[in-house]
């Protein structure tokens, strides 16, 4: 596992498009059939990460909390599946049902989506608003495997709070930090 920060892609990029199988649906589904209608929050996540698997079920409530108020969330899993078999699609598909995740587990096979997103880590969270144009990107909150803090996806939130509130977040954004995405050679 290496250690690291979100790129931190410029506020103001329009969402790149794209179309990707939902290991839950067993559909391909795109940006365009997912986007909510007062925001999207997209997600590079996986199955093995510590990181991930510290905020999951926090993902999970939150996910729930604001889909309830015209958010979508939609989690991408861009990391090689050959070289790490927990985060295969069946793998994928297994967590999603347990956690019982109201949105899709998108696998990006050819990692072609994570470099369009320039996500470098997972977890990795990026806030598009109705126009999906990126308001947020960067952590969660300030929850890590390490520390005593709770999960409670106080840093997401605020930015989704915001967007509800008609009003543009905080451009003060913390990188999220976790592994580092499982590229091919």
């Amino acid at each position: 596992m290496s250690l690291t920060p979100s790129s931190m892609l410029d506020l103001g990029t329009k969402a790149p498009t794209f179309e990707l199988f939902d290991v839950v649906s067993q559909n391909i589904k795109s940006l365009a059939q997912l986007q909510g209608k007062n925001g999207t929050v997209i997600l590079f996540i996986c199955n093995h990460c510590p990181y991930v698997k510290h905020i999951e079920k926090a993902i999970v409530d939150v996910a729930h909390q604001y889909t309830a108020q015209g958010f979508s969330f939609i989690a991408i899993n861009a990391n090689d599946a050959e070289a790490y078999p927990e985060d295969s699609p069946e793998k994928m598909r297994e967590t999603a049902l347990q956690l019982n995740f109201n949105f899709p587990y998108l696998f990006d096979e050819t990692q072609q989506v994570a470099k369009a997103y320039q996500a470098e880590c997972t977890p990795d969270f990026y806030v598009f608003d109705s126009n999906l144009s990126l308001v947020y990107r960067g952590q969660f909150d300030n929850a890590r495997p390490a520390n005593s803090n709770l999960p409670d996806g106080k840093d997401l939130t605020n930015a989704l709070e915001a967007l509800l509130r008609k009003e543009q977040p905080s451009r003060l954004q913390k990188p999220s930090i976790g592994c580092n995405i499982k590229w091919k050679k």
